[in-house]
């Protein structure tokens, strides 16, 4: 039974005197002030469908302080059951009921269903709570974008088609277990031999004789699964594996034939870079090779401080000049002001753009000069210019900030639906540690 807050809190809450203590402390004082996000976790938690019965367990609360607590501090499940147990900060934080201390895979299940939507709410309930006591501004905004990988190995051609074998494998050993008169031969040793061939071999010509063995091989396991799917009943649940697998090997065999065999160019849009994680997406980085994940557009602020006031998870590689107008407007939408100046490096630059973000109201946009842009179009005097220029920079100091101490340079959480919800609780731990710091200096 999930009860909504925590009846039974200690009458021993401690925090260490400790800058994290203090921390905590404070993120403790703030949740206790909004009980109203509580709500907004409840409807994520019912959606799954369980009941009110049987003994009663973590409360909302607790769930929610637990989400918190690990990616603030950016343990693992195993580590963060570990300290749930061990430490009175810790236990004072995440207010569990007395006696319960749950285990790892029951703080992964829990925690996983908040959705990403209701970490952003909160994340913007927070930054509203930041502009209302001065703590931030929207004097200053500046645009950037960073990219999340996701938790997958290098997309070798050989090896998303040995994955997919895997899987297939898989799944015809589980139906052969539910149909005992089913014949099946597995080909995991065949298919093992002739990655290796494939990345030991030299010469084209020998490289693709190998591929074409590793195709048969794994077409013949799929038309095995498609046999079963047709003519042999199984659960809803392995039918439902099947057709998702089935379809991404097919998918994998026509872009290894047309990129190997045929040595076609195969458009970044219709490759699938990983069995496990099929949502990634590919990344060109200019200068700066290839990553494997989502590109996130992030819009910051830091006239004197640094919090994160949206995060937009794209679709595929958008041209950053296509992003600069919607950024501005996603701010307008969640706060209902705009910005007054507004900081983008070279790949937000245009013309157009300059012109579009002055039509909104925004007084000032500085944006490294590309042919036909003038400071004086842009900011209007040459001071305001180099002062947005210099703002701009500190940006990287962020993103740096979120990779490092937040986790947000990889993604460990799988499926796209978690994908989000990782970013978003990580860049919500990254603002209330600053909005802690924030709210014990002077406006």
């Amino acid at each position: 039974m999930c009860t909504k807050r925590t009846h039974q809190i200690s009458i021993y809450e401690t925090f260490a005197e400790h800058e994290i203590g203090r921390e905590l402390k404070a993120i403790s004082g703030w949740l206790d002030q909004h009980v109203e996000v509580l709500d907004w976790i409840e409807k994520d938690i019912q959606r799954t469908g369980i009941k009110d019965t049987g003994r009663s367990g973590m409360s909302i609360e607790a769930i929610l302080r637990c989400g918190l607590l690990k990616q603030h501090q950016q343990w693992t499940y195993e580590v963060l059951a570990f300290h749930l147990a061990d430490s009175a900060t810790a236990t004072a934080f995440a207010r569990l009921p007395r006696g319960l201390y749950p285990t790892d895979s029951t703080l992964q299940g829990v925690i996983a269903l908040i959705r990403g939507e209701t970490w952003e709410c909160i994340n913007q309930a927070l930054v509203k709570d930041a502009l209302s006591s001065r703590a931030e501004t929207l004097k200053q905004t500046r645009i950037d974008s960073t990219v999340t990988e996701t938790l997958i190995h290098k997309p070798w051609d050989s090896m998303l088609l040995g994955d997919a074998e895997r899987m297939l494998d898989r799944l015809m050993v589980e139906a052969c277990e539910h149909t005992p008169q089913l014949s099946y031969t597995c080909h995991h040793r065949v298919v093992k031999k002739q990655i290796m061939a494939i990345r030991n071999c030299k010469g084209e010509h020998k490289r693709r004789a190998h591929y074409r063995k590793l195709i048969s091989v794994v077409r013949h396991t799929l038309r095995a699964v498609n046999s079963v799917m047709l003519t042999q009943p199984q659960s809803t649940d392995w039918m439902k594996r099947a057709e998702h697998y089935a379809g991404l090997t097919l998918r994998i065999i026509e872009q290894t034939v047309r990129r190997v065999i045929k040595e076609e160019k195969v458009p970044a849009a219709d490759k699938v870079v990983s069995v496990f994680e099929p949502h990634t997406d590919i990344i060109v980085k200019y200068r700066r090779g290839t990553q494997f994940g989502h590109k996130l557009n992030l819009n910051l602020t830091t006239g004197k401080r640094g919090m994160v006031l949206d995060v937009v998870i794209e679709t595929g590689n958008p041209a950053d000049s296509s992003r600069l107008l919607p950024m501005i407007k996603r701010v307008q939408e969640c706060y209902g002001k705009l910005p007054r100046q507004v900081a983008a490096d070279a790949g937000y630059a245009s013309k157009e753009n300059i012109s579009a973000a002055k039509a909104l109201g925004v007084k000032a946009v500085g944006l490294p000069r590309k042919r036909g842009m003038s400071i004086e179009e842009m900011t209007g005097s040459e001071w305001i210019y180099k002062k947005l220029k210099h703002f701009r920079a500190g940006i990287e100091g962020n993103i740096s900030m979120l990779k490092r101490v937040f986790g947000l340079d990889r993604c460990t959480w799988r499926g796209l639906e978690h994908f989000q919800s990782y970013v978003m609780s990580a860049v919500l731990a990254y603002n209330f540690k600053l909005f802690v710091r924030l709210s014990r200096q002077p406006v």
